[in-house]
């Protein structure tokens, strides 16, 4: 079959590790597991960091990549793929507190593929209504972004929220939700013309990186990391929360603590969703009549340019791959 493999680590040219060729059928599937064909993958910063070889190590190559997937069951029903590889009861009934939870890609072979085996509890069903583009891109961004939101930032209608790097797949799904929910959406970006896209996108105001806003926030989305850390603190108001679910321009921030004690600030961290999530999410974007914003879409066998897209920060949206 046709995928997308990690055939060795790169850190510094991820795409020299990047294979997009013939790879072995999914084989010995345990029980409780089935093989579905994929219809359409969308591709992650996940994908790209495991080129990097974070979370994926040399004698694990080579490896299927992909996180996002929807395509059909033994049975023929249409579904979409959840990632999170995880025991709930072993996460007090959250998947994604499970202290050996993996996501498809990193222990197992992931989605960027014609095939791809997943416990068969990981399906939930794909609403007609839905493209497969567009379910393809909910497991991973848009699942992270409606846990950020919700679960972890505990945002209302009527909160005001700020999405700091507007542009990729990740924050146009927190700009879209969080206006569907009735927030109030502020964004950033280094770029003119994805703050101008972000306000096509559903966001009430949009603003440079760093700049100074008009009011506090009663949260901050955060997923680039040392590059907007300090402005996301200082954005807050007292009491607010920090929800981080990545750090793409470094880890090791100043903490910044007397702003977090004396205005008894949080910082929440959070990663991917559990199996309801997902199924919640997809209700609210059916209620809603939301859907994930597509950059571009491309078949699986030019997985490399839409990869290449990726690295360069050239995209607003999602791209996905199509069998």
């Amino acid at each position: 079959m046709l995928a997308a493999r990690a055939i060795r680590i790169a850190p510094d040219d991820p795409l020299s590790g990047l294979e997009v060729g013939e790879a072995p059928e999914p084989s010995d599937v345990p029980d409780g597991w089935v093989v579905v064909e994929l219809k359409a993958a969308a591709l992650n910063h996940h994908d790209v960091w495991s080129l990097k070889g974070v979370g994926l190590r040399e004698e694990q190559l080579p490896m299927v990549l992909g996180c996002d997937g929807a395509g059909l069951d033994p049975d023929g029903n249409e579904v979409v793929v959840h990632a999170v590889i995880g025991d709930p009861d072993a996460g007090g009934g959250d998947e994604t507190l499970d202290p050996r939870r993996s996501l498809l890609s990193e222990r197992y072979p992931g989605t960027l593929a014609e095939r791809v085996a997943v416990p068969r509890r990981n399906l939930v069903p794909k609403p007609a209504s839905m493209s497969w583009e567009e379910a393809a891109c909910l497991p991973t961004a848009w699942l992270t972004a409606y846990r950020m939101l919700f679960t972890r930032g505990q945002l209302r209608p009527g909160d005001t929220v700020l999405v700091q790097g507007a542009g990729g797949g990740l924050a146009t799904a927190l700009i879209a939700l969080a206006r569907a929910a009735g927030v109030q959406v502020w964004a950033t970006s280094r770029s003119d013309d994805k703050r101008e896209r972000a306000l096509g996108l559903g966001a009430h105001a949009v603003f440079a990186t760093g700049e100074r806003l008009p009011d506090r926030v009663d949260a901050v989305m955060e997923s680039v990391g040392k590059a907007t850390w300090g402005h996301s603190v200082r954005s807050l108001r007292p009491g607010g929360r920090v929800v981080v679910s990545g750090a793409t321009t470094g880890d090791d921030p100043s903490a910044d603590l007397t702003q977090m004690f004396f205005l008894q600030r949080e910082v929440v961290g959070s990663t991917m969703g559990t199996r309801d999530e997902l199924q919640r999410l997809i209700r609210f974007c059916e209620a809603a009549d939301v859907r994930p914003l597509i950059d571009s879409v491309m078949p699986l066998a030019d997985a490399r340019d839409g990869f290449a897209k990726m690295v360069e920060g050239d995209l607003f949206g999602k791209v996905v791959f199509t069998n």
